[in-house]
């Protein structure tokens, strides 16, 4: 029914919806059920290009055996104050957590940024990842490495203390794009040095050449939107000073 666990026959549904190329929404007002839910599904059981109803099925028995034999839940993340629902929150981290994974980011990766993105602080340790996410201290340890590589957040020493902390925070999404616009300016120099080597007059050179002015075209507004963004951000400390 609408609102409870996804049925075989809800999964069956799935399937063919993907297959007839409907999107997430369009199946989910099929089955009366939010868009998230049915991304989540997809997401968590081999993507939409590789969902198969009877997998991901047994996937769901197997993983409910499993979670009577773990522990009871930790407490839900400390809200401020602020009354937030603890449902809603978990529900939304979750969804978040798969629209990262859907993106191109590594599991892990995606569920350690999700956290550290709903805490009010963007800041937590080590330890406190791995008791609110379950899971091993070496893979709190590569999923921030990981993160950090790629300017989705940063590490600081936690004052009169040893340890460390992991941070997000507003320039997360710049430090990102610092890092995409580093990648696309390797790509340029790469497809220029591909039209040098294979000759501009030849369908494999041509080919780089198209290649890029392309990436030409993003590099350049990736760096407009940097550019962009540092001015909206020097003007709200303005206002605030």
């Amino acid at each position: 029914m609408p609102g409870g666990r996804l049925t075989d026959a809800d999964r069956q549904h799935i399937a063919t919806g993907l297959a007839a190329g409907h999107g997430y929404a369009e199946i989910g007002r099929e089955l009366g059920r939010p868009a998230s839910t049915i991304m989540r599904e997809v997401t968590r059981n081999g993507g939409p290009d590789d969902y198969r109803a009877e997998r991901a099925q047994a996937a769901t028995q197997q993983r409910a055996r499993r979670h009577k034999q773990t522990p009871p839940p930790t407490p839900p993340i400390p809200d401020g104050g602020y009354g937030r629902d603890p449902r809603a929150v978990a529900e939304f981290t979750e969804s978040f957590t798969a629209l990262l994974i859907e993106q191109g980011l590594p599991r892990m990766e995606a569920r350690v940024l999700a956290c550290l993105q709903t805490t009010d602080s963007g800041a937590l340790t080590a330890a406190e990842l791995v008791a609110r996410l379950r899971v091993s201290p070496a893979s709190i340890s590569n999923a921030v490495a990981f993160l950090e590589q790629q300017g989705m957040l940063r590490r600081e020493l936690i004052p009169g203390e040893r340890r460390e902390r992991y941070l997000v925070d507003d320039d997360i999404w710049l430090r990102n794009l610092v890092a995409s616009v580093q990648m696309q300016n390797a790509l340029s120099d790469m497809t220029r040095r591909g039209v040098e080597v294979l000759g501009s007059d030849t369908p494999a050179g041509a080919r780089f050449e198209q290649s890029a002015e392309f990436v030409a075209i993003v590099g350049a507004a990736l760096r407009r939107a940097m550019e962009e963004w540092r001015v909206r951000q020097a003007e709200r400390r303005a206002e605030r000073e």
